[in-house]
Order: structure tokens, then sequence, then C-alpha cells
């Protein structure tokens, strides 16, 4: 058996993304092979495919699909063969048609959820999850500034925050983004092309400040989401998608109020089966009571991936990509 896969030998921009085919065995011990019907696109791919998180060449990339349990290895029990089932887990390789890969953190996927979202929403919803639940205490009442408000990300936080009684102070960088964010939760959007949204930020919540800012941006944003926080703030720095945060003084933070500052991975958060399918409950729930809906703004088939990642880091999606198979 075999399977399109989609590797790189060498990291670089989307140039270096191409389609081979590879032979699929049978799962071993602990293992599953699915059969995938749709695969999530993220930045952390850009990030794995482009040098910044290294990676051992050559290499497939992808880190969530969703799709059908062809078969288990010894010692599964939690999956079977023909089950529905979704996932946002190491090791990358999610890029392709069928794949064996261990079962730990693959999880049931109920059947009121499409495959595509499915494959759309486990990376970044598992990473909501733990932004809001797993982190810091946060409770109704409280106010988060969230960049990037507008992405895949971002809308699932944005449900996620209003179903909370959450205030979420989104960022995006048009005033249409910006209007997608209020529409599905945000309490108040900031375009951060023609304001700045630290002293906006300090307007809107009367100088005082947020409780915790939600920062995957990293380098552009940096600086102005420590300015935005109240005394004893955390700030959550999860993603670099305008590039890694330069080093910086600690005593800074002790200057602008004895702020918190956290760099989470969600791998960390799901490395423990039970928790990860804990995890994914909490998200389904969400999902299948109405609260989050999963908006799926571009579809591409895999033989379109690199113009699948030149759009996504030209900043030109909207809410979460799925490639087609």
């Amino acid at each position: 058996m075999t399977s399109r896969t989609i590797i790189i030998e060498q990291h670089g921009g989307p140039e270096v993304l191409t389609l081979v085919r590879r032979e699929i065995g049978e799962p071993g011990p602990g293992q599953i092979r699915i059969r995938h019907h749709a695969v999530g696109l993220n930045f952390i791919d850009c990030y794995q495919r482009s040098g910044l998180y290294p990676m051992q060449l050559p290499a497939a990339l992808g880190m969530e699909a969703a799709g059908i349990v062809e078969a288990v290895g010894e010692g599964v029990t939690h999956l079977k063969p023909g089950d529905r089932a979704a996932y946002a887990s190491q090791p990358p390789g999610a890029y392709c048609d069928t794949r064996v890969m261990p079962a730990a953190q693959v999880c049931p996927l109920p059947d009121a959820i499409s495959f595509d979202e499915g494959a759309a929403m486990m990376l970044k919803g598992l990473t909501v999850q733990y932004l809001f639940r797993r982190t810091v205490p946060i409770k109704r009442g409280d106010t988060v500034l969230f960049h990037a408000a507008a992405g895949g990300v971002g809308l699932i936080a944005c449900q996620w925050a209003r179903s909370e009684g959450i205030t979420l102070i989104g960022t995006a960088g048009s005033d249409d983004k910006c209007q997608l964010a209020l529409d599905h939760g945000a309490t108040h959007c900031i375009n951060y092309r023609t304001q700045d949204f630290a002293a906006r930020v300090r307007e809107l919540t009367n100088g005082r400040g947020v409780d915790v800012v939600m920062d995957s941006v990293g380098a552009d944003t940096f600086d102005g989401s420590l300015n935005s926080l109240r005394p004893l703030g955390m700030m959550i720095s999860f993603g670099n998608a305008s590039g890694p945060v330069p080093p910086f003084n600690l005593a800074t933070l002790a200057a602008k109020g004895s702020l918190q500052i956290t760099r989470p991975t969600l791998f960390t958060h799901i490395a423990d089966h039970a928790t990860c399918q804990s995890m994914a409950a909490d998200l389904f729930a969400k999902v299948t009571s109405g609260a989050v809906t999963i908006e799926i703004g571009q579809r591409f088939p895999l033989e379109d991936i690199q113009t699948a990642h030149r759009t996504l880091e030209s900043r030109a999606t909207t809410g979460c990509t799925v490639l087609t198979l």
C-alpha cells in the first residue's frame, strides 16, 4: 500500500514542499493506521518547513487530520477499525492519504462533527482549550487580549470567550477581519494597521489593562502586549507568526507591574493520553453544543500545498484552512 505524502528534503520556502509516494505498513504496538478524509493547515507547519523549528530531514509535514481508522496495533483500546477519528499530535506527517502513527493522541470523533471540521479544529481548538482552561485561571468577567482574532485559533477563541462570559478584545489586520471577530463573539476588535492597539486597550479598560494576553504573533506584538497588561497580568506567548520574540530583560516584567509570562506548547499539554482525551472531549462538547462553530475559510487540494502555505504566510486567510484529498 502506498500513500501520497508531502515531504521536505531541505528547509526553505513553500517551494521545498514535494509530493511523493510512500509505502504504508501495518501498525505496531500502540499504533493505528488511519486513512485521512481531510487535513488541517497550521502555522507550525510553516515554522517546521522554514527551519524556525528545525527537523531531521527528509521529513513529512502536517500536524492534524481526520479520517477513518483502518487498523489498530496491540494495546490500543480506545479506537477500533472503522472508527471516525481526529488528532493533532506529534510526529508530523499528516499531509498524506494514509499513515501509521501513535494512537495515544488520536481521539474518537463524534458523528455530529464532519471530517473537514475535525481536521480544521483539533490543533487550533485544543490550543484554545489549554489557553482558557489550563494556563492561568480565567473567570467570567475577566478581560483577555487576543491577537490574530480572525484567524483559525482566533475565531474559536472569540466564541469560547463569549460562551464563558469572558470579555475578549481582539486585534486583526483589516476592518473586515475585525468585523469577523466581532461576529464570532469578540467584545471589541482593534485594527492594528490603523490603531496603536496597546493605547486602545488602555482606553477600553479605563486605563487598567487586561488580565491576560494571548499572543501567537510574536516579534511584532510583544512589546505592545506587555504594555496592555494590568499589574500581575499574564502574558501567554504561544506562537511566532511574525518571527521569534527577541531576547529581553526580565527586569522589564518587574518595571511594568510584576507581570507574568509563559511560553507553552500544545504538545506538552496533550502528552498524557488521558489528559489529551479529556481536553478533546471538552472541545467536542463546545462544538456539538453550538457554542463554537468551526469556520473553514479556504480549502486546497493536497497537491496545491505550496499555494496553501503561501496564502497562510501572507495572512490572506480567515478562519481555518483544510487540505482536501
